[in-house]
C-alpha cells in the first residue's frame, strides 16, 4: 500500500489518481474531508502532519509514503517524528516533495533553509528515499481565476520575465514512478517545464483555452508586493518576488529529469491551461 499525504493538493490529487490507475492500493491523507472524486477503492484517513501520531492509522501496512509539506514549506513540522512513525509502521520507501529553492536559493530561509533541513532528515531516516525539487507551479495561475472569470483579465508583475513552470501532474507522475521503482532510490530530481513562459504568455494561453482574449495588466513590484502580503509572510514574499522578477541561471535551466524519469518531455503551460480551463470560465 502507498500513502499519499497532501492528497487534496494539486500534486496529491493527481498522484492518488495515477497510483489508483496503476492498480496500487492507495490511502489518501488530508487534514479535512476526503478529496472530491476519490478513485474507487482508495482509502482516506484524516491526519495532520504537525501531529505525527495521527498518521499511524494511515501508515498501518504501508510500504511507501509520499511526504508533502502540508502547504507550510516545512515550517512547524517535525520530519524526524513523522519518519519515526512511518518506519515503525513498516514503511520502506519515502518520496519527499521538496523545493527547487533548496539548490537555487540556499541563502533564503523560506525557500531553501527549512526544506534543506527536511531533506537531510529524510536522507538520514534509514528509508529508501527520493527527493523531488519542483520549480514554480503552473497551477499558481489559479490565483488569476477570479479576475479571468469576472473581467477576462490577468494582473501580474514582471509581464515579460519567463520561468519554466512545471505542471503539477508531471510532478505527480514522477512521484508515482519513484514510489514504485527501486532505481530511483537515493536520487534528487529537479523538475520544471519544457520552456520559459512569461505571465503575459500565460494569460494568452488561458485566453486560447477559453476561446476568448484575456487582457494582461502589468503590476508594479510595489503593487504585487502589497497584494501578496495579504497571504504570504515577508521573507517568503521577498524571495518569491526575486524568483519571479529576477530568476537566476539555476531557476532558468531546463532540467532533463522529467524526461529522464517519464520518457517524455514535460507538459507546456498551454496544455495545463486547456486541461484546467473550467476554473477560468
Amino acid at each position: 500500500m502507498i500513502v499519499v499525504t497532501g492528497a487534496t493538493g494539486n500534486v496529491g490529487r493527481s498522484l492518488v489518481r495515477a497510483m489508483a490507475e496503476a492498480g496500487e492500493r492507495v490511502t489518501a491523507v488530508s487534514r479535512g474531508t476526503a478529496p472530491v472524486n476519490l478513485p474507487r477503492g482508495t482509502g482516506h484517513v484524516r491526519a495532520d502532519l504537525a501531529a505525527p501520531e495521527t498518521l499511524r492509522p494511515a501508515l498501518d501496512g504501508a510500504e511507501a509514503l509520499f511526504l508533502h509539506d502540508g502547504g507550510t514549506g516545512g515550517v512547524g513540522l517535525d520530519p524526524r517524528a513523522i519518519l519515526d512513525v512511518a518506519r515503525a509502521a513498516g514503511v520502506r520507501r519515502v518520496v519527499l516533495l521538496s523545493s527547487q529553492g533548496v539548490v537555487t536559493r540556499p541563502e533564503s530561509a523560506s525557500h531553501g533553509g527549512v526544506m534543506r533541513a527536511v531533506e537531510e532528515t529524510v536522507r538520514e531516516s534509514g528509508l529508501a528515499w527520493t527527493i523531488l525539487r519542483p520549480g514554480v507551479f503552473a497551477s499558481n495561475a489559479y490565483a488569476w481565476a477570479e479576475s479571468v472569470r469576472a473581467e477576462r483579465t490577468v494582473a501580474a508583475p514582471f509581464g515579460d520575465v519567463g520561468i519554466p513552470v512545471i505542471d503539477p501532474a508531471d510532478i505527480a507522475e514522477v512521484a508515482a514512478v519513484a514510489l514504485r521503482k527501486d532505481e530511483h532510490a537515493g536520487r534528487a530530481y529537479e523538475l520544471n517545464g519544457p520552456a520559459a513562459v512569461t505571465p503575459r504568455q500565460q494569460a494568452e494561453a488561458i485566453g486560447a483555452a477559453l476561446g476568448e482574449p484575456v487582457r494582461f495588466v502589468e503590476l508594479t513590484r510595489a503593487e504585487a508586493q502589497a497584494r501578496m502580503a495579504a497571504f504570504m509572510p515577508e521573507p517568503s514574499l521577498e524571495t518569491s518576488l526575486a524568483v519571479l522578477g529576477e530568476p537566476n541561471a539555476a531557476e532558468l535551466r531546463l532540467s532533463p529529469d522529467v524526461e529522464h524519469v517519464l520518457g517524455r518531455a514535460p507538459r507546456p503551460f498551454a496544455e495545463w491551461a486547456r486541461r484546467n480551463v473550467e476554473a477560468f470560465r
